[in-house]
């Protein structure tokens, strides 16, 4: 028979044992959504901030990079729409690093890897027309590693081979550009990618490569519009522009003080390209002596006029041959017969002939001329100066126009910088004025409160305390106000003990004491049958 003592202390214990069935049921309930609410607040504090990995990915890359996901245990979900792949924000930078090493994404575009999985028994034809959409895939890949382009189209048009010189088509090609929204292309990244393309197929031709964008504006055409000048000729025309600028300016900053000088250069530059060849023919020397003796040949033969003089010669075969070809040395001395010896050996000699051929040196002059490309023609200069500062006793600010040896000063410097040459028809102009420069407001500081990174820390300070808000709610005014209201039960009245109860009791007890007793011998017996055995010789031999 249980009783109660109204003398000992009233333990949370003892008073959810007295609880009805109901009141101990919603005990547990209350319990339970307390240590929901705890370990959900925990795990929102835990979830990690997700940022986009990549967007607009096709289902081949987006099923390559879940799976490599997956591989490398990093968690991730979809946006809303299924257009963007959200992976942790600390995470973003490493997997993009670790995807790229493996080749993902791809962009949906089949490149040389196209080539690797040929089939036994493929055509010529076909192998053709795979090497065709590797190498434009390809060329997809590279002009979409541009920071403006989002994505390439490059279509290529190959002619057949003909035996016949004439019939031969140099291949083009066509591309597609997909711009990021707010980007553009210049003429000289537009002449970049011709020129890529251009390099990259054989026999392609600058004129033969188009390009678009996706608003069907024609790029090509662009770079082509400025009086016949490509992009690297409008890039050398600025920076020889620019230079003459720089070095105006650097020459008179330090005479007019910093940020009080402007120039501006307009050079009319001559691109053309051109080479003369000229052969000239010089006239004939009057004097022999000033021409080059390329050859001389001299033949001389003596008899009687009446043909009646004695034979001369050795007999035999060797008089009866003709003559050989005279020979005479290039550099042979001239003849030293005066005209009078000549006359004198004429008449001594019954009769005689003699010839004598000369051949000179023709003067000829062969000049190649080939102009320099990007030669100035013409230069017009504009130089303004602002009015001098100056500050009176008071402390004053005021400005004053320079003075006209300053002005002249000024013109000499930059006539020197620039070549002047008045004969190429320069220009110069220098003004002096006020320069009229809009006061700059110093950018308002950032209140602390509005700082991007004080409003995070706010997020994640206010998420905390909202969690401990509503934890220390549940406790203290759900949780605890029942346990005190359970304190509250009111214990049931002792029983007053009589004296049947007293014998009742003492017979319980009584028996409760042999029972333990005679448990405890039997352990005893058990665990030491040698004691138990010597016991009972001592009680038989005792007569006990």
């Amino acid at each position: 028979m249980d009783v109660t003592n109204p003398g000992l202390p009233t333990t949370p214990t003892r008073v959810i044992a007295m609880l009805p069935l109901q009141q101990k049921f919603g005990l547990m309930v209350a319990l339970a959504a307390v240590v929901a609410l705890v370990i959900g607040g925990w795990m929102w504090g835990q979830t990690p901030d997700y940022r986009v990995l990549y967007a607009n990915l096709s289902d081949r890359d987006g099923g390559a990079i879940i799976s490599s996901l997956q591989q490398m245990n990093v968690p991730f979900k979809f946006a809303e729409g299924g257009g963007a792949l959200l992976v942790p924000a600390n995470q973003v930078h490493e997997v993009r690093l670790r995807l790229a090493g493996q080749g993902l994404p791809k962009g949906g575009l089949v490149g040389f890897e196209l080539m690797e999985t040929q089939k036994l028994g493929t055509s010529q034809f076909q192998e053709q027309i795979n090497y065709q959409r590797a190498l434009e895939g390809e060329l997809a890949r590279s002009i979409q590693s541009l920071s403006a382009v989002n994505g390439a189209r490059v279509h290529l048009a190959f002619s057949k081979t003909s035996v016949f010189v004439r019939d031969q088509q140099k291949p083009s090609a066509s591309v597609l550009l997909s711009l990021n929204p707010g980007r553009s292309l210049d003429p000289s990244q537009v002449s970049a990618i011709v020129h890529l393309v251009s390099s990259s197929i054989p026999e392609l031709p600058v004129k033969n490569v188009t390009v678009i964008d996706q608003a069907g504006n024609l790029l090509t055409a662009q770079a082509g519009n400025n009086v016949g000048l490509d992009p690297g000729q409008l890039k050398y025309l600025h920076e020889v522009e620019q230079s003459f600028v720089k070095r105006i300016e650097a020459i008179l900053t330090p005479i007019t003080g910093p940020n009080n000088v402007l120039a501006q250069v307009t050079a009319d530059m001559d691109f053309t390209q051109s080479e003369n060849v000229a052969e000239i023919y010089s006239p004939n020397q009057t004097a022999a002596a000033a021409a080059a003796v390329r050859s001389q040949q001299t033949s001389e033969s003596s008899g009687s006029s009446a043909g009646n003089g004695a034979a001369t010669g050795v007999p035999g075969a060797l008089s009866n041959q003709p003559p050989g070809n005279a020979s005479a040395p290039i550099n042979a001395a001239p003849a030293t017969t005066t005209a009078a010896a000549q006359t004198a050996t004429a008449l001594a000699t019954p009769s005689g002939r003699r010839d004598s051929t000369i051949n000179y040196e023709v003067d000829k002059t062969i000049k190649h001329t080939r102009q320099s490309v990007g030669a100035i023609k013409r230069l017009s200069v504009a130089v303004v100066v602002n009015h001098r500062k100056v500050t009176d006793a008071e402390g004053k600010v005021t400005t004053k126009s320079l003075a006209p040896e300053e002005i002249e000063q000024i013109n000499a410097l930059v006539r020197e910088v620039m070549g002047y040459n008045k004969d190429r028809g320069d220009s110069l102009n220098v003004t002096n004025s006020v320069f009229s420069v809009p006061t700059i407001e110093p950018a308002a500081d950032v209140p602390l409160w509005k700082q991007p990174e004080t409003i995070a820390t706010a997020k994640d300070v206010g998420r905390n305390l909202l969690i401990g808000g509503l934890v220390l709610f549940l406790v203290m005014g759900v949780f605890r106000p029942l346990l005190n209201k359970l304190a509250e039960v009111p214990l049931p009245p002792p029983v007053e003990e009589s004296e049947s109860d007293d014998i009742e009791h003492a017979a319980v007890q009584h028996k409760v004491g042999y029972e333990q007793s005679l448990d405890a011998v039997k352990q005893i017996a058990r665990s030491e049958p040698k004691l138990v055995a010597n016991v009972v010789k001592e009680w038989v031999s005792g007569n006990e």
